[in-house]
C-alpha cells in the first residue's frame, strides 16, 4: 500500500511541477506564437518560442537514425542467428547489449563533443549545431 501511494504521490508531484511551469510559460508567450512561429531563439527580452523548428529538427533527426539503425540492426541480427560462429555470438552479443543499455543522450552527446568537430575539420563552415 505504501510503495503504491508514493509511486501515486510522485506522479502527481510531477503532473504538479509540469503543470505549473506551463501555466508559467503560455503566461508569457501565446498558444498562437508557441504554435504558429517557426523560429526558435528564447534569448534576449524579445524571443521568439515557435515549436516548428524542434518538432522538424526532430523528425530529420530521428528519420537519419531510422535510415542507419534499421539495415545494420537488422543486418547484424541475421549475422549473429544465422552465420556467426557460437565463439563470435558469445563476444558480439553482449557486446550489442551493452551499447543498447546506454541512453541516446549520451550517444548525442558524444557526437556533439566528437563527432561534430572531425565533421567540421573535414566541412569547413559547418556549424557546430548540426543534425
Amino acid at each position: 500500500m505504501a510503495a503504491a501511494a508514493v509511486s501515486i504521490l510522485t506522479t502527481i508531484g510531477i503532473l504538479v511541477s509540469l503543470t505549473s511551469e506551463a501555466v508559467a510559460f503560455f503566461r508569457e508567450v501565446s498558444p498562437a506564437q508557441f504554435f504558429g512561429d517557426t523560429r526558435w531563439s528564447p534569448g534576449g527580452s524579445n524571443g521568439r518560442f515557435g515549436i516548428w523548428p524542434l518538432i522538424s529538427a526532430t523528425l530529420v533527426t530521428s528519420f537519419i537514425a531510422l535510415l542507419i539503425a534499421v539495415p545494420l540492426g537488422l543486418l547484424a541480427a541475421v549475422y549473429l542467428s544465422e552465420f556467426a560462429s557460437r565463439r563470435a555470438r558469445n563476444i558480439i552479443k553482449p557486446a550489442l547489449e551493452v551499447l543498447a543499455g546506454i541512453p541516446t543522450v549520451v550517444f548525442g552527446f558524444f557526437a556533439l563533443l566528437f563527432v561534430t568537430p572531425l565533421i567540421r575539420d573535414i566541412i569547413p563552415g559547418m556549424s557546430i549545431f548540426n543534425a
